[in-house]
């Protein structure tokens, strides 16, 4: 039968020569911090020290094969037990295992010290999200994946950072020691920033240190790094690092907004406008469990069309959402979303996809229920 190279080689050309490889690369990045360039520097004194390793080991083995091969009458030696090559190759391995941990440990030891920091920032995961909480600035926010779902569910073309974007980044000022504390609400997660070295689980019920000095302003992008469920690839992370008088507007800003807040809680809201703010929030924080037409995803995140729940009385549907429901997928966002955006969701939810209740929660609602909770 006759052969067609053509057949195969096209796609391997292709492979081969293809722009989209341009972005390729087969290393380490040295990141933006100088942890990331010792972490960096380390990798590669490891790399050339096995590459050394590789060639003495197989070049004495390939000069072996060649120059003692049988076909030149070669005879192999016989011989049993020698200690000094025993000893050599007791040695050599130890100094090689010395010579690698002095730097390792040196790098280990720069990265857990995270002592005289200049900034404390609480790291919360959430399922399936972050919340970021600037320790004694009384400003706190959740991180949501901003990528639309048209994207997600392939109606629209995929942006340049899909999944990796969100509606609030973490905002930092650079040239600052800056202390993450890495904890969890609900299960385990991992919080990772790769141009950053910093890599840490967030465990219930534990508290996990890392830190930072960012070196350049810019936008740096991460993931959680640990399998936390069904939207485990939908919780990205987005540190905004800016210089110092840019970071402190940034950061008087937000406190002008928290106190906004306060006055809106306060404020008397129509259905209108709480259900337009729901819609908002639904779609930020709702839609990937009970999707965009409230049909849910059965068994495990029911409908909210027409469901009992929702259609019933006020007081337990704003119960179920401020406190969740033990035992399900539910979780409980009296923490995490404020006043507004609670009776705000609550009351979309009862006059969307043809529920049409007509009524509404008003954050004065929640901000009682909030009260007797603490009691």
């Amino acid at each position: 039968m006759m052969r067609h190279p053509h057949v195969w080689m096209a796609p391997l050309l292709w492979s081969v020569f293809s722009p989209v490889h341009a972005a390729w690369t087969t290393n380490m990045a040295p990141g933006a911090t100088e942890v990331s360039h010792k972490v960096f520097n380390l990798h590669m004194t490891i790399f050339w020290i096995c590459v050394v390793i590789g060639v003495i080991v197989f070049g004495a083995m390939f000069w072996s094969m060649i120059i003692h091969r049988r076909s030149t009458g070669q005879v192999a030696a016989r011989f049993h037990e020698s200690t000094p090559v025993e000893i050599l190759w007791t040695l050599v391995p130890l100094l090689i295992l010395v010579v690698m941990a002095i730097p390792a440990t040196k790098t280990l030891i720069e990265m857990y010290d995270s002592s005289e920091s200049g900034l404390d920032i609480q790291i919360t995961g959430y399922q399936w999200k972050w919340n970021y909480k600037y320790l004694g600035q009384d400003v706190e926010f959740f991180s949501n994946l901003a990528t639309p779902q048209d994207q997600i569910h392939k109606k629209d073309p995929k942006s340049e950072h899909y999944l990796l974007e969100v509606d609030q980044p973490l905002v930092v000022p650079v040239g600052v020691k800056i202390r993450f504390l890495v904890t969890s609400a609900d299960v385990i997660h991992s919080w990772w920033v790769p141009a950053f070295a910093v890599k840490r689980d967030a465990i219930p019920g534990f508290v996990n240190e890392a830190w930072t000095r960012i070196e350049k302003p810019g936008i740096y992008r991460g993931q959680c790094a640990e399998l936390c469920g069904k939207d485990h690839g939908f919780m990205p992370i987005v540190v905004d690092a800016r210089p110092q008088a840019d970071y402190d507007t940034w950061l008087a800003e937000r406190k002008q907004e928290v106190a906004k807040l306060k006055e809106l809680t306060s404020k008397d809201w129509t259905l209108e406008a709480l259900v337009a703010q729901g819609d908002k929030v639904y779609h930020t924080t709702c839609v990937a469990c009970h999707q965009a037409e409230g049909q849910g995803l059965p068994p495990m995140f029911p409908a909210l069309k027409g469901s009992k729940t929702v259609m019933g009385s006020r007081e337990e549907h704003l119960n179920t959402v401020f406190n969740g429901r033990p035992g399900t997928a539910m979780a409980a966002f009296g923490k995490q979303l404020s006043e507004v955006d609670i009776a705000a969701v609550v009351t979309y939810e009862r006059n969307a996809w043809g529920n049409d209740k007509g009524d509404m929660v008003t954050p004065k609602d929640v901000l009682a229920l909030k009260q007797a909770v603490a009691k």
